[in-house]
């Protein structure tokens, strides 16, 4: 293969992963705006078939592998047992399960956005573009204090209009991929 063939298959690559990834964003926003619930349920159930999955693997490694530790041995067993329960019982309780990831996902996101605004103002004499780094510290900290806030008074409220977002996201940097996909290499 030619260096120029090389070049032009990875470009290529990149643009299927960039289109591909960009419908699957299209898709899952949709999804997420049209069936809020049913999908926050989907994701629920995912992440419960993860912690039984892992659970397994965890009791797996305690049980078969000789080569460790006794200590070694039952802390996998253990931690593979409350993965298996934890996902059971998200199974269990599906709907609650779903409310309260969302909650504890808003939290989170709340705080990671303050954080972020903060690390912004504290990086900003690096930055090439100071008025675009201040604004986008202003705004996170802002949005996160916001979140937070909805989410300690309202978490329901707060748990909506973080899927909401979430699902015009996806549905924007979804298409923002597609065009870069056609965009690409041209």
């Amino acid at each position: 293969m030619t260096e120029p063939s090389i070049a032009k298959a990875a470009t290529n690559g990149i643009r299927t992963a960039l289109g591909v990834g960009g419908v699957l964003s299209v898709i899952l926003g949709i999804l997420i705006l049209v069936w809020p619930g049913k999908t926050a349920m989907v994701v629920t159930a995912l992440v419960a078939i993860y912690a039984i999955a892992a659970g397994l693997v965890y009791a797996g490694l305690g049980f078969f592998t000789a080569n460790r530790g006794g200590w070694s041995r039952l802390g996998h067993i253990l931690l593979g047992v409350v993965f298996v329960i934890a996902g059971i019982v998200a199974f269990a309780n599906l709907g609650a399960t779903t409310v309260w990831l969302t909650v504890f996902v808003g939290i989170l996101v709340g705080i990671m956005w303050i954080v972020e605004g903060v690390v912004a103002l504290s990086t900003i004499y690096l930055a090439p573009s100071r008025g675009w780094t201040l604004f986008f510290a202003i705004i996170s900290i802002i949005a996160g204090i916001t979140l937070l806030f909805i989410m300690l008074f309202s978490p329901i409220w707060g748990a909506v209009i973080l899927w909401w977002l979430l699902g015009i996201g996806a549905v924007v940097f979804g298409i923002i991929n597609i065009v870069r996909a056609f965009s690409l290499g041209k």
